[in-house]
């Protein structure tokens, strides 16, 4: 007996009986006609799905992700074209090397008081310093002096009510004030105040100002006063022997001020100064923190060949009177 009975296809004389098959799993519309039958308007067809209407926000997010990308596309092809353009150096690179070819107004010209100072009319701009007479910030004496040398200054030296006593040498710091002219006749005005502070402070604008903390920030600013520029890395230099002269042989260890001493050397087998060939903040600031630790007797070969070079002018020979 048959499992189940299948009907035949063939005839008795070989001809193929006529069969309905299907031709598809299940029937759909043709998406490629421009409406739906309107034989079947109850069956819901993929058509009929696609062209109901998008979502606003959809459509405000699809066109931002479409800018996003057209930016970011843009900033590739930026940085392509830079990569193109720039070298790196090598590790090894002294970048020492390239501050002799650096192109930089001379010493002599001064800067634009009024537009580092602010202007003023009928007032004299005076630039006000309290300092503690126990550490005497010497490299803003040097400074001092060789703003003096560029501009008529009106210096003073006062003693603050939280300071019992100051040693004579101190107090005429400035040298001796005998000729006094009238405040107008004067381009700049330069006030020490010998104040009990732990670190000097510097104002040129007592009413609208903070104050500039500590002595290598304020001899920075001084030296601006004299209009040398500098390059970007000859500033990056000037602005590290700064630093190192403040924290490391002022504050450091003896270690860390016989490494300083050792970089010192080095930087001096190539250049006259610090910083390429001429006189920098950098100079007077390490210099006078060589005088202050009494590292000075210490040091290599080249750094006394420098501390020599720097004693040779004038404005560290009035500041050498104070140490005696």
């Amino acid at each position: 007996m048959p499992m189940y009975k299948v009907r035949p296809v063939h005839g008795g004389r070989g001809a193929v009986l006529a069969e309905q098959l299907p031709t598809c799993m299940y029937r759909l519309p043709n998406v490629h006609r421009s409406a739906p039958p309107a034989a079947a308007p109850a069956q819901l067809t993929f058509l009929s799905l696609i062209q109901e209407e998008v979502d606003p926000s959809l459509q405000a997010l699809e066109s931002r992700q479409e800018e996003i990308l057209k930016r970011l596309y843009e900033l590739k092809s930026a940085v392509d074209g830079l990569s193109k353009m720039i070298h790196t150096p090598d590790a090894d690179f002294d970048v020492t090397n390239i501050i002799q070819t650096d192109q930089h107004s001379p010493l002599t010209t001064n800067a634009d008081l009024d537009l580092m100072l602010g202007k003023d009319y009928g007032a004299l701009k005076d630039i006000v310093i309290n300092a503690n007479p126990s550490l005497p910030p010497l490299s803003l004496l040097v400074l001092h002096s060789l703003l003096c040398e560029r501009y008529k200054i009106l210096s003073a030296v006062h003693t603050h009510s939280s300071v019992k006593s100051v040693p004579e040498n101190l107090l005429k710091c400035f040298g001796e004030q005998t000729k006094r002219q009238p405040r107008q006749e004067y381009q700049l005005g330069f006030t020490l105040i010998w104040k009990d502070v732990l670190k000097p402070q510097m104002k040129f604008s007592i009413q609208t100002m903070c104050p500039i903390e500590g002595e290598g920030n304020i001899a920075r600013f001084l030296f601006s006063l004299l209009g040398q520029k500098y390059n970007a890395v000859a500033s990056t230099l000037i602005d590290s022997w700064v630093d190192t002269a403040i924290f490391q042989l002022k504050e450091g260890s003896n270690k860390e001020k016989g490494a300083v001493l050792r970089s010192m050397n080095a930087a001096l087998g190539k250049t006259s100064w610090l910083v390429g060939n001429e006189l920098t903040v950098a100079d007077i600031v390490t210099w006078c923190a060589l005088q202050q630790t009494g590292s000075a007797s210490a040091a290599p070969a080249n750094v006394q060949k420098w501390m020599k070079a720097c004693e040779n002018l004038a404005p560290f020979t009035s500041v050498i009177k104070l140490l005696k």
